[in-house]
């Protein structure tokens, strides 16, 4: 997998698990392209109280692997207005904390295999970090966490997740409808599928889904900065 920065100053395999431990065979040359992501992601975690002391699953760099190993993966930020932070709120109906998203779109061979999105945000008191990857169709194809602040025995089995895959946005993408409850890990449970709510409605915003021809002539489309090639 191969990654390519933005030059903006801006920061932020199908199957779905909760994998605990770092995937085996992760290349480790070219780290220092990684630095600033990995810095980016651990400056989020360390905003929350208590999160010096988060057990981190995975990095970055080895969830995009397992998500896209044999992607070339470009990096984007994306800047919302107003009306579609508001959009997103309305189609997820979960709260949209910031305007500023990253989208990480993986390609091979001039091929769109995904674009993958990393959410943070509190389960009982506590954070934990997950990235969710949307196939190009705009269903959930992977979900992983990467770090977890929260008691481990709060994470749900890797099977639980199974629940998510292939996935829309839709009504049935709730827990007790389509997403099952897990005793003992409902807070959990209810975190990841409204994240993976989240994911999607801001996925369809800024793929434009939701923006018809007059929109965009309206600058109803997001405002995108995308790394230099």
């Amino acid at each position: 997998m191969a990654l390519k920065l933005e030059s903006t100053n801006s920061m932020s395999a199908l199957g779905i698990s909760s994998r605990r431990t770092a995937p085996q065979g992760v290349p480790r040359e070219g780290r220092n392209g990684w630095l600033p992501i990995l810095v980016v992601f651990f400056l989020a975690l360390s905003s929350w109280p208590g999160a010096a002391q988060a057990k981190v699953f995975l990095s970055v760099e080895e969830a995009l692997v397992l998500a896209f190993p044999k992607g070339e993966v470009e990096r984007s930020t994306v800047y919302l207005t107003e009306q579609q932070v508001a959009r997103a709120h309305e189609l997820s109906g979960e709260e949209v904390r910031s305007a500023i998203v990253h989208p990480y779109r993986a390609h091979h061979d001039g091929v769109e295999l995904g674009t993958a999105y990393f959410d943070v945000h509190r389960v009982r008191t506590l954070p934990e970090t997950l990235m969710i990857v949307v196939d190009p169709q705009g269903h959930v194809r992977r979900v992983e966490i990467l770090s977890f602040r929260e008691p481990e025995d709060y994470i749900p089995r890797t099977i639980w997740y199974d629940q998510f895959r292939d996935r829309p946005l839709d009504d049935s993408l709730r827990l007790k409808r389509g997403i099952h409850p897990v005793t003992g890990a409902t807070l959990t449970a209810r975190a990841t599928a409204q994240a993976v709510r989240r994911v999607l409605a801001l996925h369809q915003v800024i793929e434009g889904e939701e923006f018809g021809e007059q929109d965009a002539a309206d600058d109803g489309k997001p405002s995108v900065a995308v790394e230099g090639r």
